[in-house]
């Protein structure tokens, strides 16, 4: 994969409006799952991606910082070669001198080489530097819009328990209504009701029966006691006079 298609499409997932595309979605869960697993995926690829361009980048230092210091060996070689020229051209041996004066030249076109090698790899030095800036400021910004996906995922996920576990406290609470009548506990009251009544009503015939029993008894006990007179009356004997508190 190209590094500015890695780069745009690192750009393009960062920008992304997570609450618009919540609003456009018709599961939201099922959205930011997807949306978790595809910024998984992309942050997965475009670590890769800029590792290795990191690694090309180092490649390309290390050859700069190489060129650098065989510009300098040469330069150092190339003064080695122009003093022993100088001091061999003193004593009076003109070959020798001109010998290690080529030698010089040799060190010193070297120089040249190394210097111009190192020149001409610092733009893409540099380029390559900015483009990893780049790459690792966007690999951030999805790391980040991973983790709001990731908390806003969670956030719906508890809402939508929150909401189902109300629904079901709800849909509980509606049906042990006892002010509803068509309810349970309601039609259980009044056969309750129904059954205390009849209760009452066996306790109040019981009651009459036994007033009408004890009744009998007093007509009894009158009857008993008119006898007792007549059968008094007919033996010569007087009525019986009825005092007060006897």
């Amino acid at each position: 994969m190209a590094k500015q298609t890695i780069f745009g499409r690192i750009a393009q997932l960062a920008r992304a409006n997570i609450n618009a595309l919540i609003d456009q979605a018709e599961d939201p869960q099922l959205m930011l799952d997807q949306l978790v697993r595809d910024y998984t995926a992309s942050i997965a690829e475009a670590e890769n991606a800029i590792a290795q361009t990191i690694g090309n980048l180092r490649l390309l230092e290390d050859d700069h910082r190489e060129d650098v210091q065989n510009a300098q060996e040469w330069g150092r070689k190339a003064l080695a070669a122009s003093q022993k020229a100088d001091e061999l051209r003193a004593a009076g041996d003109t070959a020798g001198a001109d010998k290690f004066d080529n030698l010089a030249k040799v060190a010193l076109g070297r120089q040249v080489q190394s210097e111009s090698e190192a020149r001409a790899a610092e733009p893409n030095i540099a380029a390559q530097t900015e483009v990893v800036e780049r790459l690792k400021s966007g690999l951030q910004k999805m790391r980040e819009k991973l983790g709001e996906l990731t908390a806003k995922r969670d956030e719906l996920v508890a809402r939508q328990k929150t909401v189902q576990a109300q629904a079901q406290v709800h849909d509980a609470l509606k049906s042990i209504d006892i002010m509803d009548p068509t309810s349970e506990v309601s039609r259980f009251e009044e056969k309750v009701r129904r059954e205390e009544a009849r209760v009452r009503g066996q306790q109040e015939l019981s009651a009459s029966s036994l007033d009408a029993q004890f009744e009998s008894l007093e007509d009894l006990g009158e009857m008993a006691e008119v006898e007792a007179r007549l059968a008094a009356l007919k033996a010569g004997g007087q009525p019986k006079a009825v005092t007060s508190g006897s």
